[in-house]
């Protein structure tokens, strides 16, 4: 992969989804109460389609990462709708939204989150078995995932024995194992150096081209803005669209 071709956004136009995968209206959290509560998110209205990579910037502090826990059913909103592919993630039970967030949400974090004591193979099986995949069916799935992310090498080893990159791709094929329509990644790039990045990069666009996933990014990283279909800044727990930087082609 070349840095060009990591960094520009696809030019062959898309057909527009009417029906957004990822739909937020008047959505508020707030933290404590009284004269010390915090508005991290504040009367939040977001749409995203298939075939989108939103990019949400923003220092520490802003709001990303509340945002991206209220998108993947991980916080409870104080006040507000969030609908992902047409199911109202405050109205189920914490069971129904545990089952949910699995079938329906894949995550990427900053700092990997794999199983130490797991191979790269396994931590991606892991995901597949408690989707009620065979362990033959796992064990394919997984391989296959790990394999187009440039690690059929790395299958049997450990986190610790794995670049930070590397740690990252088979976090990556982790998230997409039960193929996901909506791919949620918080500061996938922030441990990672500056070729990594790229690569995550791409990889991330590739799953709105190829796969027309959902995919919402939170990040500092100022190069994602060359491969996002629409970009956020957050500040204030508040969103404003920013006009999208020119295509470097």
């Amino acid at each position: 992969m070349t840095t060009a071709t990591a960094m520009t956004r696809n030019s062959e136009p898309r057909t527009p989804n009417p029906e957004p995968l990822v739909q937020l209206r008047e959505v508020t959290k707030v933290y404590g109460h009284g004269d010390t509560a915090v508005r991290a998110v504040d009367q939040i209205n977001l749409q995203a389609c298939p075939g989108e990579l939103v990019l949400i910037l923003g220092p520490s502090g802003a709001g990303k990462t509340t945002l991206l826990s209220l998108i993947g059913g991980l916080l409870h909103p104080t006040s507000g709708s969030i609908q992902i592919a047409g199911t109202e993630l405050t109205a189920l039970s914490p069971a129904a939204l545990s089952r949910f967030r699995l079938q329906q949400l894949g995550f990427v974090f900053q700092f990997f989150q794999l199983l130490s004591a797991l191979t790269a193979l396994e931590n991606v099986e892991l995901v597949l078995r408690l989707g009620g995949c065979t362990f033959s069916q796992a064990r394919q799935r997984a391989e296959e995932l790990l394999v187009r992310f440039g690690l059929g090498h790395r299958l049997q080893h450990l986190p610790r024995m794995l670049s930070g990159g590397e740690q990252q791709r088979v976090a990556l094929a982790r998230a997409l194992a039960l193929q996901p329509p909506v791919v949620i990644a918080d500061e996938p790039t922030g441990s990672l150096d500056s070729h990594s990045g790229e690569q995550v990069i791409h990889l991330l666009r590739q799953l709105v081209d190829e796969e027309h996933r959902t995919v919402i990014v939170a990040s500092h990283d100022l190069r994602i803005q060359h491969v996002a279909s629409r970009v956020f800044r957050c500040g204030d727990g508040h969103l404003e669209e920013l006009p999208m930087p020119q295509s470097e082609l």
